[in-house]
C-alpha cells in the first residue's frame, strides 16, 4: 500500500510540476508562445508517462490511435471557444467548447479507427480549422503577457492533475482507445483560457485559441512516432522522438512567423 501511495504522489508531483512550468513559460513569453506550449503534450505528456508505468508497449501503441483522433477534436474545441469568445461570456464560451469536445469524442467511437483513417481526419480537420480561425487571430493579442498568481498556478495544477490521475486510473477499464482520447482532454488548454479571458478579454484570448491550430499538427506527427515505435524501439524512446518532432514543428512555425514579419 505504501508503494501505491508513493507512486500516486510521484504522479501528482510530476503532473503539477509540468503544468506549473508551462504556465511560467507562457507568463514570460506571451500568448503566441503560449499557444505553442498549449499544443505541446504538457498534461497529455504527463498522462502518457503514467500510462507507460501501468501498461505494456502494445497498449501505448494502440492508445496513440485514440490520441491522434483526439488531437483534431482539440482543434475543434479551440476553434469553438475562439468563435464564441468574441461576444459571449467565459462560462458560455468554455462550457460550449467542452460540450463540443465531449460530443465529438463520443461520436468518434462509432468508427473503428486505424492509423490511415486518423491521418485522414487530421488532413480534413486541421486545414478547415486553420482557415476558419484566421479571422480570430490578432497580432496585438499575441504580444500581451499575463502574470500568473500563486492562486492561478495552484488551482490550474490541481485541476489538471486531478484530470490526469482520473484518466490514468481508469485506463484499464476504458481501454486503450478511450485512454488515448482522454489523455488529450483539453483541460490544461481550457484552464489557460479561463485565466486569460477575464484579464485580456474574450477576443484577445480567442486569438490565442486560434493560434493553437497549426502547432497541434506537430503533436499529431509526434503521436505517429509513438504509434510506430512504442513496440519496436521502446515506449520511452518513442516518447522522446515524438516530443522532438513536436518541438521541431513548433520551431519551424516560429521561424516561418519570424521570416514573415521581416518580409
Amino acid at each position: 500500500m505504501s508503494a501505491f501511495w508513493l507512486l500516486l504522489l510521484l504522479k501528482i508531483a510530476m503532473t503539477a510540476g509540468i503544468v506549473v512550468a508551462a504556465s511560467l513559460i507562457v507568463e514570460r513569453c506571451g500568448p503566441f508562445v503560449g499557444s505553442m506550449v498549449a499544443a505541446l503534450p504538457t498534461a497529455g505528456g504527463a498522462a502518457l508517462i503514467i500510462l507507460a508505468m501501468d501498461h505494456p508497449p502494445d497498449f501505448i501503441a494502440q492508445s496513440a490511435i485514440g490520441s491522434m483522433v483526439s488531437n483534431p477534436i482539440v482543434a475543434v474545441f479551440a476553434l469553438t471557444y475562439a468563435a464564441l469568445a468574441q461576444r459571449r461570456s467565459l462560462p458560455v464560451s468554455i462550457g460550449v467548447a467542452f460540450l463540443v469536445w465531449f460530443v465529438c469524442a463520443a461520436l468518434s467511437r462509432l468508427i473503428d479507427w486505424t492509423l490511415p483513417m486518423a491521418l485522414l481526419l487530421s488532413a480534413v480537420v486541421f486545414p478547415l480549422t486553420i482557415i476558419a480561425g484566421s479571422r480570430f487571430r490578432a497580432e496585438n493579442a499575441a504580444k500581451t503577457k499575463v502574470a500568473f498568481t500563486a492562486r492561478d498556478l495552484a488551482w490550474r495544477a490541481a485541476v489538471v492533475t486531478l484530470s490526469v490521475v482520473i484518466v490514468t486510473a481508469a485506463s484499464s477499464a476504458i481501454g486503450s482507445y478511450f485512454s488515448g482520447i482522454f489523455v488529450f482532454f483539453p483541460i490544461a488548454m481550457g484552464s489557460y483560457f479561463v485565466i486569460l479571458h477575464p484579464r485580456i478579454g474574450g477576443p484577445a484570448t480567442a486569438s490565442v485559441a486560434a493560434h493553437v491550430q497549426a502547432p497541434l499538427i506537430g503533436l499529431g506527427l509526434g503521436l505517429i512516432a509513438v504509434r510506430y515505435l512504442a513496440e519496436t524501439t521502446g515506449v520511452w524512446w518513442s516518447y522522446a522522438i515524438g516530443l522532438v518532432i513536436a518541438i521541431a514543428w513548433n520551431a519551424a512555425l516560429w521561424a516561418w512567423r519570424s521570416r514573415q514579419k521581416l518580409a
